[in-house]
């Protein structure tokens, strides 16, 4: 299997399978001399495991990471950076009886009509336990970014449709977010989504989310304006996150709808700083950032693992149906949060460091 690697100057490769030994991931082109920490790294894999709420799939994973390589006296060297999680709390048996099974909405079909063989426990390679190392990849993404940007950077996310029922995202509130464990910014409808997520979960079924991603402190420049566009990037970026079916920058698929006076983004300045008036474009106008909040969304479908009888095929291509057993996620787009500001952050990077090799000289 081939393109296991993302980036272009700050890069990761990911390995591993869901119910191997071990996953884990090498990060390369890190800068030297960032201090960075296993403990600031586990801090974002614990946003991001398992068995943490009665919203989340009950796998019990402790996720700690152990650094390999690349951190000498708690700084990076500048050499890759290894680092490996163990798997803990694994249930291959839960697939045994649907091993020769397609499950409708996952990867299983086209995987194995690909490359002739799969490893059916929890998925192998195509699980969302893959994306516990983008995490790590992002913690490292995140610390260089905020050593040289500063304090004012900061990547925040949160689920803003949950099935189907939204949220007003005027009352966005950061802290919120990060006391609630939907990620929801908005605290009057906290109470709904959890009992709406709850009868879901009971009656065997999963919904999907949006989560929007923003993105503060930024400079303006960074992108380029064809062939590597900031949002391009980013929205390759979010694309390859498991489950994603559709990305928005800004106001995305709703600028449709909009005049040219309304799409807009007005422009004035105010004493010395250079304002706008709204911020339609998110943040990034022609593939390059405006130093706006940079503004991302995208849907996650529904956990594909249901409880309900589907049809299906077998390898053998026999009609058949199919029932998923075990344990999973009621709505996989609320750990997809950590997922995506760890994305966020990888391509925020690659592209401040690209900035910098060709404008900075």
């Amino acid at each position: 299997m081939s393109f296991n690697t993302f980036g272009k100057f700050f890069r990761f490769t990911t390995w591993g399978e869901s119910h191997g030994p071990a996953i884990g991931c090498v990060v390369d082109g890190c800068p030297p001399n960032v201090k960075i920490s296993e403990k600031e790294i586990q801090a974002e894999l614990n946003k991001r495991k398992p068995g943490q709420s009665k919203f989340t799939t009950q796998r019990k994973e402790d996720d700690k990471v152990n650094i390999l390589s690349g951190v000498f006296e708690g700084r990076t060297t500048g050499t890759p950076i290894s680092m490996i999680i163990f798997n803990k709390d694994m249930r291959s048996r839960d697939y045994e009886t649907i091993k020769n099974k397609f499950r409708p909405g996952h990867a299983d079909f086209t995987y194995f009509k690909k490359y002739g063989i799969r490893d059916y426990r929890g998925g192998g390679r195509q699980s969302a336990r893959e994306t516990a190392t983008r995490v790590a990849a992002g913690a490292i993404a995140k610390k260089v970014l905020q050593t040289k940007i500063g304090v004012k950077y900061k990547v925040i996310g949160a689920v803003t449709q949950l099935g189907i029922l939204g949220c007003d995202t005027n009352n966005w509130s950061d802290n919120f977010i990060l006391k609630n464990s939907l990620f929801c910014p908005d605290k009057s409808i906290l109470r709904i989504w959890e009992k709406y997520l709850l009868s879901i979960r009971k009656a065997g079924s999963s919904c999907g989310a949006i989560i929007e991603l923003r993105a503060r402190g930024l400079p303006v420049g960074l992108g380029a304006p064809i062939y590597s566009k900031l949002d391009m990037d980013l929205a390759s970026a979010m694309m390859s996150i498991n489950a994603v079916k559709g990305v928005n920058i800004g106001s995305g698929m709703n600028s449709a709808q909009l005049t040219g006076e309304q799409n807009s983004d007005e422009i004035f300045r105010k004493g010395k700083k250079i304002n706008f008036k709204t911020n339609n474009a998110g943040g990034i106008l022609g593939g390059i950032s405006t130093g706006q909040d940079i503004i991302v969304s995208f849907a996650v479908k529904p956990t594909s693992s249901i409880l309900t009888s589907r049809k299906t095929i077998d390898k053998f291509g026999k009609n058949t149906s199919i029932s998923v057993k075990g344990r999973h996620d009621p709505c996989v787009g609320i750990r997809a949060v950590p997922i995506g500001e760890a994305m966020m952050h990888c391509v925020l990077l690659d592209h401040y460091l690209m900035n910098i090799a060709q404008c900075k000289s």
